[in-house]
């Protein structure tokens, strides 16, 4: 279409240029038309895309479904225009939200999505309407660039984006001067002797939480970040391992914020000058149950707040999905299936600890069998399990819950985290006494368990007797599939990544590229790698006092007990992830 009068796109024009341009046949488009017609399908005001794009057309030129992305990028190509995925992690809102009004953007379907010195970038859906090019550049005198963009993403952006700045602006404006700035920042002005806090329970405040909650399921956040400065404060959510600044508010709008998410877990809202804990049980836009777990901290400038998302859809998953293969899934289940012995998860924070042993408890916790956990805190709640957590202002510690769950009748006893001697060692009388025992643990890699426990003081006789194994583990950042390319092997970093095993080198490799599906990241989503050491007659000989961690690296390699990074390359030669990634992620051999 050459320079086509101003219009509206219209569904009779996107089947005929559909069919022009062979991705849709004749027979597609009359089926297409005479469905719209008969059954009356559609809002009168539903873009014609979306509709389409809703009946599921295989395109008939490349093969596959013409989605609303697909049919979005082709509108843009035919147009001349270029086609641009909205990110809405990458959008100023602030910036854009004032360089037009929420009803003006509604009403030519635009959506300001970056703005610069001298030009604004807008995202349609509609390449033929153009009256307001002229109108915009007028008022905001610079330059107006369009880009074609999803329908349903430029109606959603423009209604969450406009409500949550007019939330915050109506908030400021309410409490405006009035707001005693930083009450408990340490650098704080005097400025008392003016009007209250801001209200928690503002409608506005809740129209900010409900948005950050819902924003962040939808950005797959594993955790969210909100974190007051001296005069802005920052949300930011972990996606995939990595930290994304979301939004930046005043730091008083943000203390309402954090008040108002404290007093839906039940924390002590005025209480700003001690660590609090806490859980709230929530529910995503597609009415799944999520949990949160919620950590406060003060700092320099305010009240900081961590939430961390559990996602239920955890507990159900399998070992492969995971990220075991086939030969340590089995040798899991293979040791989770004895009825006594002690079992151990290690890594650092966030390695992915929990989630293996809440995927093993949910596994074992059977009818006919007692499964208690002690936990600080209990971070997912599971009917299945018998859960107690750790209250050390009533004297509640690891040691004395263990010693609770044995007075129980369980079978099976997972315990939070081994911190101490004392813990220790009711983990091992726990073993002793017939019960299957399962801990975390703190260290980079397998073999180090067996010498930090004799570390803390565990005597060596007592540990070859229980022990039964160690999982060691982290988290790697796996390829996304829609950009995810391959390159000619680098040596050098593949004999970093194998050695001291010898894995025959692959010509080609995976590599991350970037693509709007994954931020440009080149990664979407992450899985575990793992080392599986299992205790044997030969390392049960080794341990001793004064054990050499390396004495036992080398017996555990001989007995055939792959490193991280070689399980890393394992998932590397599948094509799951890069060897940067693994090499980011996994400690080098006896690291």
């Amino acid at each position: 279409m050459s320079n086509p009068p101003e219009h509206t796109l219209t569904l009779e024009e996107v089947l005929d240029a559909l069919q022009a341009d062979g991705l849709l046949a004749p027979a597609q488009v009359e089926s297409l038309r005479a469905r719209r017609r008969i059954r009356g399908e559609g809002h009168p005001r539903m873009h014609p895309l979306a509709w389409l794009a809703e009946q599921n057309p295989r395109d008939q030129r490349h093969g596959g479904l013409l989605d609303i992305e697909r049919l979005s990028a082709w509108m843009a190509e035919r147009a001349g225009l270029d086609y641009l995925r909205i990110d809405p992690l990458k959008i100023d809102v602030a910036a854009v939200t004032s360089v037009v009004s929420q009803a003006y953007a509604a009403r030519f379907g635009i959506l300001p999505v970056e703005v610069d010195a001298r030009s604004v970038t807008f995202a349609t859906a509609e390449p033929y309407q153009r009256q307001w090019v002229a109108e915009m550049s007028h008022v905001l005198k610079r330059d107006i660039r369009r880009v074609i963009a999803n329908p349903l993403h430029v109606a959603r952006y423009i209604r969450e984006l406009f409500t949550l700045s007019r939330s915050v602006r109506k908030v400021q404006q309410r409490d405006g001067e009035r707001t005693p700035r930083g009450i408990d920042n340490v650098e704080a002005l005097v400025e008392l002797g003016r009007a209250g806090q801001l209200d928690a329970n503002d409608q506005h405040v809740v129209s900010i939480v409900d948005w950050l909650l819902q924003y962040a399921f939808d950005q797959r956040a594993s955790d969210i970040h909100l974190e007051p400065r001296r005069e802005n404060g920052n949300v930011r959510f972990r996606i995939d391992g990595v930290l994304h600044t979301v939004y930046e508010m005043p730091t008083p709008i943000l203390g309402a914020v954090i008040s108002r998410i404290k007093a839906l877990a039940r924390m002590d809202v005025v209480e700003k000058r001690r660590p609090q804990d806490g859980r709230v049980k929530t529910r995503t836009p597609a009415g799944e149950e999520v949990e949160l777990r919620l950590s406060t901290m003060p700092t320099a400038f305010g009240e900081k707040l961590v939430m961390r998302i559990f996602d239920p859809a955890v507990l159900v998953r399998t070992l492969p999905e995971l990220g075991f293969n086939r030969r340590d899934a089995a040798t899991w289940r293979e040791l989770t299936a004895r009825t006594h012995g002690i079992l151990l998860v290690t890594g650092p924070t966030g390695s992915g600890k929990t989630t293996t042993l809440y995927t093993t408890l949910k596994h074992l916790a059977r009818p006919e069998v007692n499964v208690c956990t002690i936990e600080d805190p209990i971070e997912m709640v599971e009917p299945s399990l018998n859960q107690m957590q750790v209250n050390p202002a009533i004297g509640l510690e690891f040691a004395s819950g263990v010693r609770t769950l044995l007075r129980q009748d369980p079978d099976i006893i997972m315990i939070g985290e081994i911190r101490d001697l004392e813990t220790a060692n009711t983990a091992i009388q726990a073993a002793l006494t017939g019960h299957l025992v399962l801990s975390t643990l703190h260290t980079n890699d397998a073999s180090a368990a067996i010498t930090r426990l004799l570390d803390l003081g565990v005597p060596s006789y007592l540990l070859s007797a229980t022990l039964l194994g160690v999982v060691a583990q982290r988290l790697v950042r796996t390829l996304c599939p829609h950009c995810q390319s391959t390159a000619p092997l680098d040596v050098d970093a593949w004999h970093q990544l194998t050695r001291p095993w010898s894995i025959e080198a692959p010509a080609r490799v995976p590599v991350a590229v970037g693509c709007a599906e994954c931020r440009n990241t080149g990664y979407t989503g992450r899985a575990g790698i793992y080392e599986m050491l299992v205790m044997t007659p030969e390392i049960r000989s080794l341990i001793e006092p004064g054990c050499g961690i390396e004495r036992v690296r080398k017996q555990a390699m001989r007995q055939g007990v792959e490193g991280l990074r070689v399980s890393g390359a394992r998932k590397v030669l599948k094509g799951h992830t890069s060897i940067e990634e693994v090499l980011r992620v996994a400690p080098a051999e006896g690291g």
